[in-house]
């Protein structure tokens, strides 16, 4: 079976950590999230499954922070401290991956981005994942 998704290069801030990526669903993803974290953090993530993520350099330079229930797992540079990727709490097949590794992308680059309730956490009931709100940017003229 052939895998028609786009592959995408990544890095981190100071290029040791290097990796080459296949979202879920290309773009379509893109996510921030209000919990304790997330909101101090401010980054953009997509999603890929955990088998499509493949590391070009410096697996050996990231470092792991983990919190409250400790089932996410928030992946960074020990070199630069950019936040590369996390495995979800709420699915804990999928990575996040910080869109602004992504080459050639910003966070910039989306009019509007989901932010999910991570305050209220889906995995701490049974009411499922909800939308707190929507981040927007519109660029200056």
């Amino acid at each position: 079976m052939s895998d028609d998704r786009k592959q995408y290069a990544a890095a981190c801030h100071c290029g040791t950590v290097r990796f080459h990526v296949r979202l879920t669903d290309e773009f379509n993803t893109i996510r921030r999230c209000t919990c304790s974290y997330c909101r101090m953090r401010g980054a953009i993530a997509a999603s890929a499954a955990l088998s499509d993520i493949e590391f070009e350099a410096g697996e050996d330079n990231l470092t792991l922070y983990q919190f409250n229930t400790g089932t996410a797992k928030h992946y960074f540079c020990k070199t630069c401290g950019i936040y590369t990727h996390h495995q979800r709490r709420s699915n804990p097949n999928q990575f996040g991956i910080n869109v602004a590794c992504i080459d050639g992308v910003s966070p910039f680059d989306f009019a509007a981005v989901e932010v999910m309730d991570g305050v209220s956490h889906p995995a701490d009931s049974s009411a499922g994942p909800r939308i707190a709100g929507i981040l927007r940017f519109e660029p200056a003229t």
